[in-house]
């Protein structure tokens, strides 16, 4: 691993372990040659996805471009962090894990708003209105609606029975 500070290639991990939900590794590693230390995270990649654009045009997928939508999304929101990395690793897994090598930038929209529908109404509302192209208020009430029609048919909903100690 190249340091980020001098470019050494010579960094050596101080420490290993997983990352709470266990989807990755995090390591502490160490330059000995300007004595920088910086942290990684190793990912497991079941494949190499392409993703198709609407302008057809075909470009790796980058987890880290998806990242960085959501946290704009998610700018001066109190969602903790780790939920957040949990939806955008459970969002990567169920695209590698569809067999198909490309995927429309469409489908991953689409996956990003309904994870952030549960993470984040806000968050939910921004992303929606840069995806679809919001073009006045009136498409902001539209959402907004939708997500309050559902607000109240969750509250008309009976709450769940407890489970029985099964005598």
């Amino acid at each position: 691993m190249r340091c980020p500070y001098c470019g050494s290639l010579e960094t050596q991990v101080k420490d290993s372990r997983p990352t709470e939900d266990a989807s990755s590794i995090r390591r502490r590693r160490v330059c000995p040659d300007c004595g920088g230390r910086f942290t990684t995270f190793e990912r497991v990649q079941l494949r190499e996805l392409m993703v198709l654009k609407k302008s057809g045009r075909r470009v790796p997928f980058d987890r880290e471009k998806l990242m960085r939508s959501i946290e704009i999304a998610l700018r001066k929101r109190s969602v903790d962090p780790e939920r957040v990395e949990r939806m955008v690793n459970g969002l990567v897994r169920q695209l590698e894990s569809q067999g198909e090598p490309e995927v429309t930038s469409d489908r991953i929209g689409e996956l990003v708003m309904e994870g952030l529908r549960l993470l984040d109404g806000v968050a939910y509302v921004r992303f929606a209105s840069v995806y679809r192209n919001f073009g006045e208020a009136l498409d902001f009430r539209a959402i907004v609606n939708e997500l309050a029609g559902e607000a109240a048919e969750a509250e008309k909903q009976p709450p769940e029975a407890p489970a029985s100690g099964g005598a």
